[in-house]
């Protein structure tokens, strides 16, 4: 009895030894063989700067494949049929695919993202009618703090779908205000008092020169343009307080600032 399962023992290892040897071998060895290319991949993405979270990505995409066709080639060294194993592989992919359709199409968005960089973390910007400082970049949500904190998760797609406004690409920006004035008061002094009140703010630049110009006869006042260049981290204190200055400043002058208003004349008949 012992003999005889000792003869079947030998007459598998004879078949199937080598096979199991070899199947265990090109196993052992691949998995090295991709986790050493998967760090050569991470390391050549770090050295030309990509971002932290796509080269992440990246390298366990690539372990991931890697991996999938070690295991297959250790399954033709056993001698199982791996087209069919493919042929399996490709459908459940398929489906899972079609299942998942939404959430691809935010995880294609997310890594587009990451790989043209049209924003960064800690930049504030406007996509998909939010506004807000880019917390997260994610695989399938971007995440935005708005002024009055509240945190919005972006998908991805709706994100890279529409316009993006990056309002800390550049390092400085323009002030657009409109400043309405009577058309009985002096032009030129309106605009020595608005030029007094933009050069004594040192956080206005002096180049780009701020412009300060009439822009419009209106109805009922005269606009003039006032559009100074600040830092981008100014931009609101610098905009809020020229407000202030400039309303302060005119009723200190004599400066007034029109009321909508409309003249009606009464025709009497007899």
């Amino acid at each position: 009895m012992v003999s005889d399962v000792w003869g079947v023992i030998q007459t598998y290892l004879a078949a199937y030894g080598l096979k199991v040897i070899a199947a265990i071998i090109i196993f052992i060895v691949g998995r090295i063989v991709a986790g050493w290319l998967t760090t050569l991949v991470r390391k050549l993405m770090e050295r030309a700067s990509w971002d932290v979270t796509l080269s992440k990505f990246l390298g366990d995409v690539t372990y991931g494949i890697l991996l999938v066709i070690v295991i297959i080639l250790s399954l033709g060294a056993l001698g199982v049929d791996t087209s069919t194993f493919v042929a399996i592989l490709g459908a459940a992919t398929l489906a899972i695919g079609f299942a998942l359709k939404d959430q691809l199409s935010n995880f294609g968005a997310g890594f587009l993202l990451l790989l043209f960089r049209p924003f960064e973390v800690g930049h504030f910007i406007e996509a998909a009618g939010t506004s807000g400082v880019v917390e997260e970049i994610g695989m399938f949500t971007t995440k935005l703090r708005t002024g009055d904190n509240k945190l919005v998760y972006v998908a991805n797609s709706n994100v890279i779908g529409g316009n993006i406004v990056n309002y800390s690409a550049k390092d400085t920006r323009r002030i657009d205000l409109t400043i309405g004035v009577s058309y009985e008061d002096d032009l030129q002094k309106v605009k020595e008092e608005i030029w007094n009140i933009l050069n004594s703010d040192e956080r206005i630049l002096k180049d780009p020169a701020p412009t300060v110009a009439v822009a419009e006869l209106a109805d009922s006042s005269v606009n003039f343009v006032v559009r100074p260049w600040v830092k981008s981290g100014d931009y609101w204190p610098v905009y809020f307080d020229l407000l202030e200055k400039i309303k302060t400043r005119f009723d200190e002058v004599g400066i007034s600032i029109p009321y909508p208003q409309m003249d009606v004349h009464l025709k009497k008949e007899d």
